[in-house]
């Protein structure tokens, strides 16, 4: 992650995180978003005072267009989530929702990569070496967070008390033979965090290279809003191939889970769902 990943999905991703920890939690985080993107900036380029001026009067812009038109949109995403969700979700409608995702990110990209661009293009070589040792940094933290130098066996349990608690968080408690059944689901699901750690260094060097281009103004904004929008466009056609692989058999699995559920958890993921759908209207409402 960096600061201008944040600008193109920092936004989404950080409500959506919030929604794993309730609905207050999202109502007070989604409010401070501006002071946790300068802090950003700052961690990673230690921004001039000019700087950090700059962009927190472009990401202050950035939010408000986002209150005002985007969650509207997300309120109407969740609420068709909801429905698909209340008859019965499909692996097909788990590639919707992916795909409705990757639609907001690129919106965002298209807000955000005309003022970023102003922004990148005054860094120095020694903010850009800044940046470089971050990464680094960022990557050290992925690999212990995520195991990745441990074995696959370890792996494997920590996906396993990863999901089951994302399960339980959003459908209510488990009972015994269900855990049993979801265990049985998640054995064939691939290890994706390498996967994941491999495209990370990639797009964080491709984001690198990009920064060397920043002094051809006229280029820089459209190659940038393009490596924002389209970040899956570099991969390899292995790594490509092993991502699909991937998120359809974690469809297959959401799936499959979803058939185990008790009307009583359906009612509970509902719920949940339509708690999100009026956050994000009061939210929009309060930016009017």
């Amino acid at each position: 992650v960096n600061t201008l990943t944040f600008m193109r999905r920092g936004l989404l991703l950080l409500v959506l995180a919030l929604l794993l920890g309730g609905c207050s939690m999202l109502r007070v985080g989604y409010g401070q978003l501006d002071t946790v993107a300068g802090w950003m900036a700052h961690d990673y380029f230690e921004l001039e005072p000019a700087q950090r001026d700059a962009f927190n009067r472009s990401f202050q812009r950035l939010h408000q267009w986002h209150r005002r038109e985007q969650l509207p949109a997300y309120a109407r995403f969740f609420g068709e989530l909801r429905e698909r969700v209340h008859r019965g979700t499909r692996t097909e409608d788990v590639q919707w929702m992916v795909d409705g995702i990757k639609a907001r990110f690129a919106a965002m990209a298209a807000r955000a990569a005309p003022e970023a661009a102003e922004l990148l293009a005054d860094l120095t070589p020694a903010q850009i070496e800044i940046l470089r040792k971050r990464f680094e940094a960022d990557n050290r933290k992925f690999v212990r967070e995520h195991r990745l130098d441990q074995p696959p066996a370890a792996l494997k349990q920590a996906q396993q008390r990863r999901l089951l608690s994302q399960i339980r968080d959003w459908a209510g408690p488990l009972s015994a033979d269900q855990e049993a059944r979801i265990i049985a689901l998640i054995q064939p699901l691939p290890l994706s965090e390498s996967l994941r750690h491999e495209d990370r260094l990639r797009r964080q060097r491709e984001f690198l290279a990009l920064l060397e281009q920043r002094g051809k103004r006229a280029g820089f904004a459209p190659r940038l809003r393009e490596w924002l929008g389209n970040w899956e466009s570099g991969r390899s056609p292995e790594l490509a191939r092993a991502f699909d692989d991937a998120w359809r058999k974690r469809a297959e699995f959401y799936a499959a889970v979803d058939r185990l559920l008790t009307p009583e958890q359906r009612s509970h993921l509902t719920g949940r769902l339509q708690g999100s759908v009026e956050d994000f209207r009061d939210l929009a409402a309060r930016g009017k």
